[in-house]
């Protein structure tokens, strides 16, 4: 790489510190870049996305702290509630806030060598872009969600609307003026060809330029989290057949389903499902469980992040229990949620199929062909009645295929792509 590489910017609006929230993809990320003698500064949003706070920036466009050694910048934006107007104003404070700040941050604490943008939403990317044409440096354009297809797929707005239409243009400008975009499933660069963007099928993106940096774990931490971080607990540490979900509870997620399943599951007194999380739904499922008498779902609530990897280190089956018509899954899985399920070294039942999928490819689950009450119950008592050795290679796999995804992996493939786009 150019001795030259100093410093690169991540601008992602949702990222948070250990301190701040659970979105720390990035801050792992600056953390390995550390090794690299590369100094990764991340900007995110003061107002945050997951927890509701708000970072105080003192009345300042922007404040910056570190922590671990990595410099984090939180940029003065809008209050926001819901998905309403008031979001868009926060992504729009946002971007413009990027703008603002960007040329006296670099003043005071030294100019990027390279800047990525990271898409929740695409006015980051494109704020991204703006900033590295300002300080005449490389832009790579990293997606986590494909927007606009995320906004179609739920039916908010239609493709072939002019809306539709003006959002998949600024799409395509985004991907063109990018000089390296980082996909986070695997199979996102299909998007590309589908709208015909590629240069095969008479587009302007080179598809050398894309490349694939999954979510992932931090493995060392969560090793550290297990022994530490034990949430006392009598039917984590009891000897039955533990059936576990951790998530949201909200329609979304179709929690529901496990209800039904484990209704299913009566006659096997020794498999139990435990449900932990909050959502909307939370009191209306207790309710129907204790209505209909399924003594074998318990309701754990909701419980701090910190004790995910204690709870599923002491199940015997992850379920990742998503909605087969909400998303399209065709692409693969990126959710924090599998790597976490795969470092726990227990097997998997993943209510969807996917494409490009994780679990087939490591031999460390099972997918379900149609999401159903009785196919899901089929597959726990499939892995409930597996041979002891079976069960143990299952669960190894799953352990095995974590380490491709421990975010020291991932950064050794996010430094090639930085490497590849300086070199041009």
């Amino acid at each position: 790489m150019d001795k030259t590489m100093r410093r690169f910017w991540i601008l992602n609006h949702y990222a948070t510190t250990p301190k701040t929230g659970p979105m720390l993809r990035h801050f792992y990320f600056a953390k390995c870049l550390k090794d690299r003698e590369i100094e990764t500064t991340v900007f995110a949003a003061n107002e945050l996305h997951q927890t509701g706070d708000t970072v105080d920036t003192h009345g300042k466009p922007y404040l910056r702290t570190e922590e671990q050694g990595v410099p984090f910048v939180f940029v003065k934006t809008s209050k926001y509630q819901g998905n309403g107007f008031s979001r868009v104003k926060n992504m729009l404070s946002f971007f413009f806030g990027l703008l603002r700040v960007a040329k006296g941050y670099a003043r005071t604490y030294g100019r990027p060598d390279v800047i990525m943008g990271s898409s929740a939403h695409p006015l980051t990317s494109i704020a991204g872009i703006l900033l590295a044409r300002r300080f005449h440096v490389p832009a790579i354009v990293e997606v986590r969600d494909l927007w606009p297809e995320a906004i179609f797929s739920f039916g908010k707005v239609k493709m072939d609307s002019l809306v539709g239409k003006l959002l998949s243009a600024g799409e395509y400008w985004m991907y063109r003026h990018a000089d390296a975009i980082v996909f986070t499933k695997e199979g996102d660069v299909d998007h590309i060809k589908e709208m015909g963007w590629d240069k095969e099928h008479g587009g302007k993106i080179d598809l050398t330029k894309c490349y694939y940096v999954n979510n992932g774990v931090q493995l060392k931490d969560y090793d550290k989290s297990i022994k530490k971080d034990i949430l006392p607990d009598r039917d984590l540490t009891s000897d039955s057949f533990k059936v576990v979900y951790t998530g949201t509870i909200r329609p979304v997620n179709n929690v529901g389903n496990l209800l039904d399943t484990a209704k299913l599951l009566e006659d096997y007194p020794d498999i139990q499902f435990l449900i932990y999380g909050g959502g909307s739904q939370l009191e209306e499922l207790k309710e129907r469980a204790e209505k209909e008498s399924l003594h074998n779902v318990i309701f754990k609530g909701f419980v701090e992040k910190k004790y995910i990897p204690y709870i599923l280190s002491r199940s015997s089956v992850n379920i990742l229990n998503y909605s087969q018509s909400q998303y399209n899954w065709s692409r693969g899985n990126s959710s924090n949620k599998l790597f976490e399920y795969m470092a726990s070294g227990k097997p998997i039942i993943s209510t969807v199929k996917m494409g490009y999928c994780i679990l087939e490819k490591y031999q460390c689950g099972r997918s379900l062909e149609t999401c159903t009450p009785r196919a899901l119950a089929d597959e726990i008592l499939k892995i409930y009645q597996m041979p002891d050795g079976a069960y143990k290679k299952m669960a190894e796999n799953a352990r095995e295929g974590a380490k491709d995804f421990d975010f020291s992996v991932l950064t050794e493939r996010l430094y090639q792509v930085i490497e590849d786009v300086k070199k041009d």
